[in-house]
């Protein structure tokens, strides 16, 4: 029996979409879900790594979700 998707908070979704990574019913849920927050910023894409400079608000915001390396 699968879970109730739609039941599921976004991060029990994502737990449960990589444990579970061909079960395609639950990513398109958790894609809907992402889709529904309507905070989501989407950018051209890149010709190399260089291109990701040109984008330093993103990079602070993946700077920023990521644990302190340093303090480990």
């Amino acid at each position: 029996m699968k879970p109730k998707f739609n039941e599921m908070n976004k991060k029990e979704l994502r737990t449960y979409v990589l444990a579970h990574r061909d079960d395609n019913e639950a990513f398109y849920a958790y894609m809907d879900k992402i889709n529904a927050e309507g905070n989501r910023v989407t950018y051209p894409p890149l010709k190399s790594l260089e291109d990701m400079e040109n984008y330093p608000e993103f990079l602070e915001k993946l700077r920023g979700d990521r644990p302190n390396q340093e303090s480990a």
